[in-house]
C-alpha cells in the first residue's frame, strides 16, 4: 500500500545547509535541511535539529549556530559534513572555516552565505527532532546569486522526509 503522507512530503523541496555550532572551543558542523524564516520582525529562523546529533548538545550549551548556504555548483564542498562525529571524530580537523564575527561559529571557506544565529528557543515536540527557534544576529553573502543557485536536496537526489 502506498504511503501518499511520505509520498506528499517528499515532493516538498528542502534546503540542503551546513549548520555550524559551537560551545567553548568545541565546534561542529552538519548537515540540515529543515531551516526557515519565521518571522520579518524580528529576523527569526527556525531548525529542525535531530536529538541524537552531536550538535544538539553544542546548540543547547553555547546557545549560537550559523547556517552556512551553498551554491548548486559547489556540493562538493558540503559533502564533507554529511557523517556524524560518530563516524567521523575528526571531522572538524581539516576544515577550513573563519570565527563569525557575532557568534564565533565556524563561516566555511566556500559558502555562498551565511546567516549566524542566537537561539531563543528549544522547542521539544515529541518527536525526534527538536525546533529550534533563533534571531539572525549577522549574515554575509561572499557569492551573490538567486534562491534556484542555491544547493537543495533534489540536487543531490536525496531524500529527508517521509
Amino acid at each position: 500500500m502506498a504511503d501518499d503522507i511520505k509520498n506528499a512530503l517528499r515532493m516538498m523541496p528542502y534546503g540542503f545547509y551546513a549548520v555550524s555550532t559551537i560551545a567553548d572551543e568545541d565546534a561542529n558542523v552538519m548537515v540540515l535541511n529543515w531551516a526557515s524564516q519565521v518571522s520579518y520582525e524580528p529576523r527569526l529562523m527556525a531548525i529542525g535539529l535531530a536529538k541524537n546529533a552531536y550538535s544538539y548538545a553544542l546548540v543547547q550549551q553555547g546557545r549560537v549556530f550559523a547556517i552556512n548556504i551553498f551554491n548548486k555548483a559547489d556540493a562538493d564542498l558540503i559533502k564533507p559534513f554529511t557523517k556524524g562525529r560518530a563516524k567521523n571524530p575528526d571531522k572538524m580537523k581539516d576544515v577550513v572555516y573563519a570565527p563569525g564575527p557575532e557568534t564565533g561559529c565556524p563561516i566555511l571557506e566556500g559558502a555562498a552565505a551565511y546567516l549566524e544565529c542566537k537561539v531563543i528557543d528549544i522547542l521539544h515536540v515529541g518527536g525526534d527532532h527538536d525546533i529550534v527557534v533563533a534571531e539572525v544576529v549577522n549574515g554575509g553573502v561572499y557569492k551573490p546569486g538567486e534562491a534556484g543557485e542555491t544547493l537543495s536536496l533534489p540536487d543531490l537526489g536525496w531524500s529527508y522526509a517521509g
